[in-house]
């Protein structure tokens, strides 16, 4: 009799060990998750108020997708503890951002573009001041048939290894500026645009070509970094935004932005007219930046900065990402239809 009471003691022991222990760790993973979507909220508020339009904030804002995926792991946690209202403030958070996130993954209807409609197959690497390799490029340009190629962060003696790696052979029309960064190399004839609004922003250069018969408005787009001057970065979007107002229709704008779609200076810009490409195919969070390079091996890209836009005459047929021996960042090949 005496061993059952101990037995039947030992087990209520037991329990009342197990109870607290849940409730310890109940309260632990009820306070991590909080504390997680606290930080998700307050990103989305920044973002909602685009307060990192010049400012210091505008670091934080590329982990927007990231923070989205944190609120869904916490919704799943809260849902499985049981913590209903926490839980139903989680889901109103995941709401918000999968609107902003859901489009990005969706490709945009509207049908494949016609069959004869000219096809223009643009391309934008970063040659981190001048140290991408040379070969690697012209390779690239001849493997993806690349009939324009943005580059920047062109740095002193980029265009004489290009030179010697032979891509005149492939690419021999060009458009270069001393003191500008960014340079354009094309199969078709350019026409600069010089001194025109659409090369106002600091670094960017502007050309013509024409495809099929029709009048393509080309820009290589090299905005500051937001960490270096924040402020800067803004103005130059602000100066993008004002030398495209009125132009997109026929205007493709590639090049390194860095800027996410969730930067408010960047959808300013796609709200004038303009067209991700990434995000119109359906992969809108397919990373850039950084990639593994000669100085820093071992990175992999974690976010989207290097961007194709147009406009509204022109569609997106595909769009890939490819690493340069070298670069920082990976370039970025799409393939255009001039629809109208």
């Amino acid at each position: 009799m005496r061993g059952s009471v101990m037995v039947r003691e030992w087990r209520t022991g037991e329990r009342v060990e197990q109870a607290a222990w849940w409730r310890w760790t109940r309260r632990v993973l009820t306070g991590v998750c909080g504390a997680v979507l606290a930080g998700a909220a307050g990103l989305a508020v920044v973002r909602l108020a685009g307060w990192d339009d010049g400012t210091s904030l505008a670091l934080v804002v590329v982990g927007v997708p990231y923070a989205a995926l944190a609120s869904v792991l916490a919704l799943g946690v809260l849902l499985a503890l049981r913590s209903w209202w926490p839980a139903a403030l989680a889901g109103a958070l995941v709401a918000v951002q999968l609107v902003w996130l859901v489009p990005r993954l969706v490709p945009e209807g509207g049908g494949t573009p016609a069959a004869d409609a000219p096809r223009l197959r643009v391309a934008t690497s970063n040659a981190y001041l001048g140290q991408a390799d040379a070969a690697a490029l012209v390779r690239l340009v001849r493997e993806q048939r690349v009939d324009v190629l943005a580059m920047e962060e062109f740095g002193p003696g980029a265009a004489e290894r290009l030179d010697r790696a032979g891509i005149a052979e492939v690419l021999p029309h060009r458009e270069q500026r001393p003191g500008r960064d960014t340079a354009i190399f094309s199969r078709l004839p350019l026409t600069p645009l010089d001194g025109s609004a659409s090369e106002a922003a600091r670094e960017q250069i502007a050309a013509e070509v024409a495809v099929g018969g029709r009048t393509v408005r080309l820009t290589a787009v090299h905005t500051y970094y937001p960490m270096g001057d924040a402020g800067r970065w803004a103005e130059d979007f602000d100066e993008l935004r004002a030398a495209v107002a009125g132009a997109t229709r026929n205007a493709v704008l590639l090049g390194d932005f860095n800027a996410t779609l969730d930067h408010s200076p960047m959808r300013a810009l796609l709200g004038t007219g303009l067209t991700d490409t990434h995000e119109e195919l359906g992969r809108g969070v397919a990373p850039t930046w950084p990639e593994s390079n000669t100085y820093f091996p071992g990175l992999w890209p974690v976010i989207q900065i290097d961007h194709v836009l147009h406009g509204e005459a022109l569609r997106a047929v595909s769009v890939t990402e490819h690493t340069v021996r070298g670069s920082d960042h990976r370039a970025v090949v799409a393939e255009l239809a001039v629809t109208g």
